[in-house]
């Protein structure tokens, strides 16, 4: 049987032992004025099992909240990604001014289609899901028209010196000059290659062609002074060849996947009509 521990409710003397005594040793009570102590079992914090549970509770619970947060602000945060995104491509038309306006009804008022084409340039579908998850073959295409006039917006992504770099070039209804040019970057050095967003980088780029004679030619990214052959160029950043080299390899090769659909004759009075449709 284990020792307890007993109090004499006279003196407070403490005993220990299986029954309290007969007389208290400093007070002499008898042994009816004494009452058994019950020992707290609080958890010892310095106990190593102690801290090993309190930080485990700590973690379910905070990751917990986490995912809850997540979960709640899940639609809030796909709703934004998609706003950013269609600023994105309206910037890639200039007489579109995004300072201060709704951005999601610019979107509806100037992009008329959404459509998907294949490797021939033919429109395989028109896709009414704006997060609709491109499949291995199908090349994106928005159809837009401004004054009247169509707009081929194709999406742009490549590699610069430090990461991804991506955007959107807008072609004019001749299917070869550039329209407008939207650029942007997830990592490039800020004043060198991170320029591809700036004004004066992006506007060398309007009124470029990028077929001649109906063969693709691209645009040449290259230095000041120095001449591209047989196809339109543009000076590339101070600094930052590295970054303008992937705009370039970017351009080549995105705008090279639509090649079959640019050669495809189009009238050059080519519009939109209420319906979205292209005559």
């Amino acid at each position: 049987m284990a020792t307890k521990k007993y109090k004499c409710k006279v003196c407070g003397y403490i005993h220990e032992g299986k029954t309290p005594p007969e007389l208290c040793p400093v007070c002499k009570a008898p042994a009816s004025e004494f009452e058994a102590i019950k020992e707290s079992r609080s958890f010892n914090k310095e106990n190593g099992t102690y801290i090993f549970v309190y930080t485990s509770v700590i973690i379910v619970i905070v990751s917990l909240l986490l995912s809850f947060t997540s979960g709640a602000l899940k639609s809030r945060q796909a709703a934004n990604m998609e706003l950013d995104k269609k600023k994105q491509i309206l910037s890639s038309l200039p007489a579109v001014n995004l300072e201060g306006a709704d951005a999601a009804a610019l979107y509806v008022t100037y992009i008329k289609k959404y459509v998907m084409l294949n490797e021939d340039g033919e429109i395989t579908k028109e896709v009414d899901d704006f997060n609709y998850d491109v499949s291995e073959g199908e090349f994106p295409l928005y159809i837009a028209e401004i004054e009247g006039e169509t707009k081929y917006i194709i999406p742009l992504d490549g590699a610069g010196l430090w990461g991804a770099i991506w955007g959107y070039v807008a072609l004019n209804n001749d299917k070869n000059t550039i329209y407008g040019i939207y650029f942007s970057h997830a990592s490039e050095t800020p004043g060198l290659g991170a320029n591809i967003v700036e004004p004066k980088f992006r506007d060398q780029f309007v009124g470029k062609e990028v077929m001649k004679n109906g063969s693709f030619t691209s645009i040449a990214v290259m230095k000041a002074g120095q001449l591209a052959h047989g196809q339109d160029q543009v000076d590339a950043l101070s600094g930052g060849t590295v970054t303008s080299k992937g705009v370039e390899s970017m351009l080549k090769i995105c705008i090279g996947n639509y090649v079959a659909f640019l050669q495809k004759t189009t009238p050059n009075n080519n519009t939109v009509n209420e319906g979205g449709n292209v005559l």
